[in-house]
């Protein structure tokens, strides 16, 4: 447990037999629940994480590849599942520092935040580790989720590195969040339609001498760009009917 809370951590991965079990490894001793979950891989990630047989350690498989996000999906449900208080975020390959898990768990401790998630820009590595391709497109897609999202202060929204409370997954549907790479940026936008308090925090960027990215132009462009419209339109519908409600209450009682 870490300050009173129940923590799970959900790994998802996808061919990452290479460093899913350093990953499991790396996670802190107080985490109570690590579920690694395995999208379809077609090398050896299963077996790998089984391998590193860690207390509390539970290994999911899909059948077939269904995303980032339905990894995420399928780690969320099962963390709800056995009662933890918060459930965060760590790649399968060896992305995500766990000396930051706690910047990412302290304000969920001090009923500061429902969600919080990681952000590299305010690490000052960033510019000097992180690929310039990818700061490009980091810093583009964080523009547009802060207008679709509604949350204005937060920056980074393609980091993954998250901490999710109880009530916040409880407040949005699990279930329907975007399987693949837009993930983020759909659950940010349930998120403010759900009245949730979301903040950033610093963490490191790792990029280690091997690092590939898997994500490609062709893979994520239109995929991303219809998810920030259609989560504009929800928060945009969600707020709509916010305003409407007192308005309908008022004629009920009269």
């Amino acid at each position: 447990m870490y300050k009173g809370l129940r923590v799970a951590v959900v790994i998802p991965a996808f061919n990452e037999e290479e460093a899913v079990a350093a990953v499991v490894r790396s996670v802190p001793g107080f985490v109570d629940h690590v579920l690694v979950v395995d999208d379809a891989s077609a090398d050896r990630t299963y077996q790998r994480a089984l391998r590193s047989k860690r207390r509390t350690l539970e290994v999911l498989r899909h059948p077939r590849n269904r995303g980032v996000g339905a990894a995420i999906r399928t780690g969320y449900a099962r963390a709800l599942a056995l009662g933890a208080d918060v459930a965060t975020v760590m790649a399968g390959d060896g992305q995500m520092d766990p000396a930051d898990l706690p910047r990412l768990l302290d304000p969920l401790a001090a009923g500061a935040a429902d969600y919080v998630k990681g952000n590299r820009f305010l690490d000052g590595s960033v510019f000097r580790v992180m690929p310039p391709l990818r700061v490009v497109g980091n810093i583009a897609l964080s523009l547009c989720t802060r207008v679709t999202s509604g949350y204005h202060q937060i920056f980074d929204s393609q980091c993954g590195y998250t901490a999710a409370s109880r009530a916040a997954l409880e407040a949005v549907d699990v279930d329907d969040l975007f399987p693949r790479y837009g993930y983020p940026n759909d659950l940010l936008a349930r998120l403010n339609a759900a009245g949730m308090r979301v903040c950033d925090v610093p963490v490191r960027p790792v990029y280690g001498p091997g690092w590939r990215s898997g994500i490609s132009l062709s893979t994520v462009v239109h995929p991303i760009a219809s998810v920030l419209l259609r989560s504009l339109l929800r928060r945009l519908l969600c707020r709509w009917r916010r305003a409407l409600s007192p308005e309908k209450g008022a004629a009920e009682e009269a």
